[in-house]
C-alpha cells in the first residue's frame, strides 16, 4: 500500500484525573484563568483513567487510519512498560510501526491531565531522546504531518524533515506546532515554516508566533502565510476556524455539539489532522473545512483524544445530517 500519511512527533500515555468540583475551582487573575485547590491538603478526586499512545502526532496517525489512509507514525519512546502499553495500542489501531524507535535505558512520556468539567490542565514532561531523521525513507510518504516534539535536541531533527520535504517535491508537509515548537520561535524553525504546504495553530498561538497584539484574524492569516506556509488554518475555539490560501479567506462555523462536551482534549488535533486527511483524499479547502469540525465535535464527547475519532462513513453520515448553515463562508 502507498504510504499516504506519516505523522512525526512525540507519543505519551495520558492519565486523566477528574477533579472534584467541590475541591477545585477556577479563578481569574491578570487576564488568565487559574486552577485553584487548597495547598498542603489531601483532596479527593472523582476518577482516574490512563489513555495510551496519544499526543498530537499519534492522534493524527489514528485519525488518518480511521479515515482510510495508510498511516504511519515516527516517534520515540523508552524500552519500558509505558512504551509497551503505547506500542500495543498503536498495533490495535492498525498504525504502521516501521518508524517507531525504542530507546534502551529511557523512560516513555507520561502526562497527567487534570480535568475540571470539560476543560483541563495538562502536566507535561518530555523525556530526552536522540532524535534522528534519515536522509532517505524506505518509502516516500505523500504527506508528512509534523507536530509536537520535545525542546531538547529536536531542532536539527526538524530541519532534516524540512530538507527532506524540500528535496522530495511529491511530499507535502503539514505543520501543527506544539508548545515547545512555538516557544522556539519562527527564526529557529524557519526552514520548517518555509517547507510547509499546510499550517495549523489557534488565534493566541498565531499572535505569539508573530509577536503581535493584533487579534484581527485576516492579519494573522496573512502574517503566518508570509512566513512560508501555502495554506494557513487558524482555529478560534468554539467560535469556528479560518483558512487562507494566499488569495481566498474562508470562515467555518463549528459543527453543533450533539451534547455538552465531556472533555476538550484533542479537539485541535482532530481538526488539523482531519483537514489534512481531507486534502490527502483529494478534497478542496472548503470541503476540508466541513470535514474537520465534525471530528472535533465527536472527540469532545469522550475522554481522551482518540476514542471519538470517526471512520469515513461515520463522518460522512454526520455531514449528511448537518444543518443548512454548516457551510464555509468567504470573507475576502
Amino acid at each position: 500500500m502507498t504510504l499516504n500519511f506519516l505523522a512525526i512527533g512525540d507519543i505519551v500515555n495520558d492519565e486523566f484525573i477528574e477533579l472534584d468540583p467541590n475541591e477545585a475551582r477556577t479563578l481569574e487573575e491578570n487576564g488568565e484563568t487559574l486552577l485553584a485547590m487548597r495547598f498542603g491538603d489531601k483532596l479527593p478526586y472523582r476518577d482516574a483513567v490512563v489513555v495510551p499512545a496519544v499526543g498530537n502526532s499519534p492522534n493524527a496517525a489514528v485519525a488518518a487510519h480511521r479515515l482510510g489512509l495508510h498511516s504511519a507514525l515516527m516517534t520515540d519512546l523508552g524500552e519500558d512498560d509505558e512504551g509497551e502499553l503505547a506500542v500495543g495500542q498503536l498495533k490495535r489501531e492498525g498504525i504502521d510501526l516501521r518508524f517507531v524507535r525504542r530507546h534502551a535505558g529511557k523512560t516513555s512520556n507520561h502526562h497527567y491531565v487534570l480535568r475540571l468539567g470539560a476543560e483541563r490542565t495538562i502536566l507535561i514532561k518530555h523525556e530526552m531522546y536522540s532524535y534522528d531523521f534519515p536522509e532517505e525513507l524506505p518509502e516516500t510518504p505523500r504527506w508528512i504531518y509534523l507536530s509536537s516534539v520535545g525542546e531538547h535536541g529536536s531542532v536539527p531533527y526538524q530541519h532534516a524533515i524540512a530538507r527532506y520535504a524540500q528535496a522530495h517535491q511529491e511530499v507535502r508537509l503539514a505543520f501543527q506546532p506544539g508548545s515547545f515548537q512555538i516557544k522556539l520561535g519562527y527564526e529557529t524553525l524557519k526552514p520548517v515554516y518555509e517547507a510547509s504546504e499546510l499550517f495549523f495553530c489557534n488565534r493566541e498561538e498565531a499572535m505569539r508566533i508573530l509577536n503581535t497584539s493584533d487579534r484581527e484574524i485576516t492579519n494573522l492569516l496573512k502574517g503566518i502565510h508570509a512566513l512560508g506556509p501555502h495554506i494557513v488554518v487558524i482555529t478560534d475555539g468554539p467560535k469556528g476556524a479560518y483558512a487562507f490560501d494566499g488569495n481566498k479567506v474562508w470562515f467555518m462555523p463549528p459543527y453543533p455539539d450533539p451534547a455538552p462536551p465531556v472533555d476538550r482534549t484533542g479537539a485541535g488535533d482532530s481538526f488539523a489532522s482531519t483537514f489534512t486527511c481531507a486534502l490527502a483524499l483529494g478534497k478542496t479547502i472548503p470541503e476540508a473545512l466541513r470535514w474537520a469540525p465534525i471530528n472535533s465535535a465527536s472527540v469532545v464527547q469522550h475522554i481522551g483524544a482518540q476514542k471519538g475519532l470517526l471512520r469515513r462513513e461515520e463522518l460522512e453520515a454526520w455531514l449528511a445530517n448537518a444543518p443548512p448553515s454548516y457551510q464555509p463562508q468567504r470573507l475576502d
